[in-house]
């Protein structure tokens, strides 16, 4: 969390920092720094993703060379989901709220929620293998198996996302 926050802090131009030091207005500062970190962790996991999706439609066409074309529907399913989650993650509700919104979002909780981004990247990993996986299954009888993992782990990555709405939504309620 400190290497993109310490980031996005360093940019700050000479008005921020002088703000920074105004009582009040340093809080909304740096709830904003927050708000700029989640954002660009939130922009480097579905950009991470986006390559996974890609290789599973690459995985798609060679099923379809290869004339296995009754597993490119199944594939499809685990590449929907994957999709979906790329979508939200872009989308996702910014861990933050504004000086003035009757909402505020403490420190506290956008430390939590940018936390939970940074795991999201953790399933980065768990994805690639089970797409490594369906490329070594390619025409052997553990292919279905191989492919009902890459769309459980694709669920696995919705699943982390509502997870995190769900912290944001507690966050909200509490105030």
């Amino acid at each position: 969390m400190s290497d993109l926050l310490g980031k996005v802090t360093g940019d700050q131009d000479i008005f921020k920092k002088l703000g920074s030091k105004i009582p009040g207005l340093s809080e909304f500062i740096e709830r904003q720094n927050y708000r700029a970190a989640d954002k660009l962790l939130r922009e480097t996991i579905a950009d991470h993703f986006e390559a996974l999706y890609k290789r599973i439609s690459a995985l798609q066409t060679d099923f379809i060379s290869a004339g296995e074309i009754m597993y490119v529907d199944d594939l499809e399913k685990g590449a929907l989901k994957l999709r979906t989650f790329i979508d939200k993650i872009r989308r996702a509700t910014y861990g933050y709220s504004g000086m003035f919104d009757a909402t505020k979002v403490n420190e506290e909780e956008l430390a939590r929620v940018y936390q939970y981004d940074s795991a999201l990247l953790d399933l980065e990993g768990e994805v690639g293998r089970a797409i490594d996986n369906v490329e070594a299954s390619m025409g052997s009888d553990g292919l279905p198996a191989a492919i009902r993992n890459l769309t459980s782990k694709a669920q696995d990555c919705l699943n982390a996302f509502n997870q995190r709405d769900e912290i944001m939504q507690q966050g909200e309620q509490s105030q």
